[in-house]
């Protein structure tokens, strides 16, 4: 796993090494990149941190990176930087999920602000891919019949009426109920419902 960092996309050396070594100095850990595509041919997707881009680069531009990035899937919030913006493009990167959209000359201050919520905004969606995943686990966990139960239980079944369903006694359903709700780790049939629904939100997103 990547320490989170601040990945710096700039093809002006000179804006890109200033960036550097201001944040540097400001405790961040930072990594340069000249374009987008050299950006693009060293990204893996567990890297963590945020990008600071560039607009306007010469060949990809900035909004392009961020199209191609969602599409493979990245989550990895994006700070822009331009010095040439106007509100058009700013609206097109903040719709597509950017955390900021700063002009140059940057007020460092407002650069710092923005790195760091862009910077917490990535642990969130770390801590609920780990969620999701450890979710994921406890569900796999279950044997088929404990599935089914489960699912008339999210549905509002009540234990003879899921008897009846999957053609086996009140009791037996009982026993499987009891030893989902102790793979799932759920207290209660309401917090079983928000795991459910959890799961399932995680899987549409």
């Amino acid at each position: 796993m990547f320490e989170p960092t601040v990945y710096i996309v700039d093809d002006d050396n000179s804006v890109r090494d200033s960036l550097s070594l201001l944040l540097k100095f400001r405790g961040f850990r930072v990594h340069e990149f000249a374009s987008a595509e050299d950006f693009l041919e060293a990204w893996k997707p567990d890297w963590r941190g945020c990008l600071l881009l560039d607009l306007r680069m010469t060949g990809m531009d900035g909004l392009a990176l961020q199209q191609v990035l969602t599409d493979q899937g990245s989550r990895l919030p994006i700070v822009f930087l331009t010095g040439h913006g106007d509100i058009a493009q700013a609206r097109t990167a903040l719709k597509a999920g950017a955390v900021d959209f700063l002009e140059k000359p940057i007020d460092h201050e407002a650069l710092f602000t923005s790195l760091n919520e862009a910077l917490v905004k990535d642990s969130q969606l770390q801590f609920e891919e780990q969620r999701l995943a450890d979710l994921g686990g406890r569900i796999s966990r279950l044997s088929e019949r404990e599935r089914q139960v489960m699912d008339r239980v999210v549905a509002g079944r009540h234990n003879r009426e899921i008897a009846a369903e999957l053609d086996i006694s009140p009791r037996t359903v009982e026993v499987f109920k009891a030893r989902m709700m102790e793979k799932m780790q759920a207290r209660s049939v309401p917090e079983l419902v928000k795991l459910a629904l959890e799961a399932s939100q995680g899987q549409l997103d």
